[in-house]
């Protein structure tokens, strides 16, 4: 066994999506650059970007942007506890994110294939999302997949990565990330 976890193009999505939420919505460090969080336009912008795929462009509200925002912050602690091997308190953060979002698992019929989602009790954009991101991430830690949520090691970033790769062992958000790291080491090295 490769250790490699299969998961269906919805849960991965899902995960794709809580990923470029919390880099795209959430403050610190990108790339060794400061990263503010986009405001107005570009906030909601930004939050569209973060769930669109192909065939499907999101319209996001200012107050739905808002939301996103804020649910970007939970799964940021998601994805630090995660990454210290604290998967005991990044169970604790998703079971409340939850309980407060309600996931109903369904099963859709895509092209006669049937695929099981996660739906919100609500329709809207944010309660369609919320408990899906909030169940792709429990499928996540409730797997192999647990340890593979991780924040990029490289100086001045703290982008997270869902780590999808065969062998487990991604470390950088980027290869931008990883090729500084490298660069800084070789300049290290030649200088002594």
């Amino acid at each position: 066994m490769t250790g490699q976890v299969h998961f269906d193009s919805h849960v991965w999505r899902l995960l794709d999506a809580a990923e470029k939420m919390v880099n795209t919505l959430t403050p610190g460090g990108d790339r060794g650059r400061p990263y503010d969080v986009p405001e107005g336009r570009a906030l909601r912008d930004a939050a569209a970007e973060a769930l669109r795929a192909d065939g499907y462009e999101p319209r996001v509200t200012a107050a739905e942007a808002e939301q996103f925002r804020v649910l970007a912050g939970r799964l940021r602690e998601v994805f630090v506890a995660a990454d210290a091997q604290e998967l005991s308190v990044a169970a604790r953060l998703v079971n409340r994110l939850l309980d407060e979002t309600g996931p109903r698992p369904q099963l859709d019929d895509h092209d006669g294939e049937l695929h099981l989602h996660f739906h919100g009790r609500d329709p809207g954009l944010y309660p369609g999302w919320s408990p899906g991101v909030a169940a792709g991430l429990a499928m996540a830690l409730g797997s192999a997949m647990g340890g593979r949520l991780g924040v990029c090691e490289a100086p001045g970033c703290d982008r997270v990565y869902v780590d999808g790769s065969k062998n487990g062992g991604r470390r950088f958000c980027s290869t931008r990330c990883q090729s500084r790291v490298k660069a800084a080491a070789h300049r290290e090295r030649a200088r002594t």
